[in-house]
């Protein structure tokens, strides 16, 4: 147990050490956005309906994931959209135990369906566990999955190979346009 403690505090360490301040909007970050969702939308047509339906979403154009032995963890910046227009930034954090070994990135989008669940992820204590899944999608495949408990969670995966039956959990931190 205390291996695991810290191991959890050494990658928040890390992401703390490897994470760039930022002063204000870089008026480069609403190209990136745009990038983001526009990525989403050309890899995977079918979460059309979602980019209509959802009150907000929040888009991680890259996120990078590792483990080794019994801990690992993850860490990426996104863009928070409400009603189609870009209102500020978010992080990714995520920390896994169990056995695992490797890495990957991937693309990460979370719909929210209404005002109140955007709001709770705007507060900024917003996590998700292990019970809330991210969905893997594929180009030109129907998805029938709807919003679970207000939100629909959809993965692309990138580039990696990561072997792992862990449990975690992300947390996610939101800073105002």
């Amino acid at each position: 147990m205390k291996m695991i403690r810290i191991g959890v505090l050494a990658l928040i360490f890390a992401g703390l050490a490897f994470s760039t301040a930022k002063a204000g909007w870089d008026p480069a970050e609403r190209e990136n956005a745009r990038g983001a969702v526009e990525y989403f939308r050309k890899n995977a047509p079918t979460l059309d309906r979602f980019f209509e339906k959802a009150y907000g979403y929040v888009v991680f154009p890259d996120v990078f994931k590792g483990g080794f032995m019994i801990v690992g963890g993850g860490h990426g910046n996104g863009y928070v959209y409400e009603l189609n227009t870009l209102v500020g930034r978010s992080t990714i954090t995520q920390v896994n135990v169990g056995p695992q070994l490797g890495g990957q990135s991937f693309s990460e989008i979370i719909f929210f369906k209404d005002k109140r669940e955007l709001d709770n992820f705007k507060k900024g204590n917003y996590e998700l566990n292990a019970q809330v899944e991210g969905i893997v999608v594929t180009s030109g495949v129907a998805t029938t999955i709807d919003f679970s408990h207000g939100v629909a969670v959809f993965v692309l995966p990138k580039a990696g190979v990561m072997a792992e039956a862990t449990v975690g959990g992300q947390k996610f931190s939101y800073l105002a346009y």
